[in-house]
């Protein structure tokens, strides 16, 4: 049984994170991987913000203080069980489970990995996780040449859907946002219209541009109540409401147009569906970002040593500019 000794990120409770020491035994049935990059998720923000949601399915732990943090990284497999057949070392994988992933290396099981495909350059592919699931929600949306695509949120996945949005063949493509800095970005990946709903009205912009008929593709990316709403306003009749956003805690909708509408919604959270599925799906949603249609890397947009993952933390909750945070072992 093969050891090896890693620093990891434990989250003691709210702001409270730290490396700390911790010892992996390669099981019959586990794989060990060296890390090459690690990538801060908006959950693990919200996570570090005190807000830790019920127990669902991708939990291997409860999701309780203190918390062993990470699930976007990926690398080099340096040790297998006896009994995995799927992966060797060597092999290049992405990790698509929460393992504890701020760290120099993570231990998981066979279905919480997935290749490296298409030979994709390991800064991309060890984001390969949140890249796959924005371009599974663009691929997924609906979207059909010519429509008027809203994206609201443009973070890391909200940039990603927009850009795969006008690749599809959108007439429009609108991004909305509080933060000028991601608005500004978005227009240089591609974006038509940039709304600041801080200062304008969404809804009336995106009327006036249709004609009073509204968008046929709304994606949801922000994750908050007042996005939601105004998505609800925003919808053409008949439209498509695409869901991206993971909401942890209750919020207030108004619904009325959801029924009255005939609204079609589309549920695109790729890590949502079964480890085979998602097995499947990967490599075709990542094949767009290897062929460079789809750019990420300037959405990389600060970089850390993991010893400094304090720092890359208060960035993280003070900056909300700051699109996707970054961390090499």
């Amino acid at each position: 049984m093969k050891k090896f000794t890693t620093r990891a990120a434990r989250l003691n409770g709210p702001y409270d994170i730290e490396l700390i020491e911790r010892e992996l035994l390669c099981g019959d049935d586990d794989i060990v991987v060296r890390n090459h990059l690690m990538g801060i998720c908006g959950s693990d923000k919200s996570f570090y913000r005190g807000n830790l949601p019920p127990k669902m399915t991708e939990f291997r732990q409860e999701p309780v203080f203190p918390f062993l943090l990470g699930h976007e990284s990926g690398g080099e497999v340096v040790a297998v069980g006896d009994k995995v057949t799927d992966y060797k070392v060597g092999d290049k994988v992405m990790a698509f489970g929460w393992n504890n992933n701020f760290a120099d290396y993570f231990m998981a099981k066979n279905f919480q990995l997935q290749p490296v495909p298409h030979n994709l350059d390991m800064d991309i592919a060890s984001l390969g996780e949140p890249i796959a699931c924005a371009m599974y929600s663009g691929l997924n949306s609906g979207v059909q040449l010519g429509d008027v695509v809203v994206v609201m949120g443009g973070g890391f996945a909200g940039q990603i859907i927009a850009q795969c949005a006008k690749k599809k063949g959108a007439h429009k493509v609108v991004v909305v946002d509080v933060l000028d800095g991601k608005l500004e970005l978005a227009r240089k990946s591609g974006a038509d219209v940039t709304i600041n709903s801080s200062r304008e009205d969404p809804v009336a912009i995106v009327k006036a541009l249709t004609n009073g008929v509204g968008a046929d593709v709304i994606v949801e990316a922000a994750g908050s109540e007042a996005s939601f709403n105004t998505a609800s306003e925003i919808i053409k009749h008949n439209g498509k409401f695409v869901f991206y956003s993971w909401v942890t805690t209750p919020i207030r909708l108004n619904i009325s147009r959801w029924h009255d509408d005939g609204l079609e919604f589309i549920n695109t959270c790729l890590v949502h569906h079964t480890w085979q599925q998602r097995y499947v799906w990967t490599p075709d949603t990542l094949r767009p970002v290897a062929q460079g249609l789809i750019d990420v890397k300037p959405l990389i947009t600060h970089e850390f040593p993991l010893a400094e993952i304090k720092a890359g933390f208060e960035l993280a909750d003070k900056d909300d500019a700051a699109i996707k945070i970054v961390f090499r072992p």
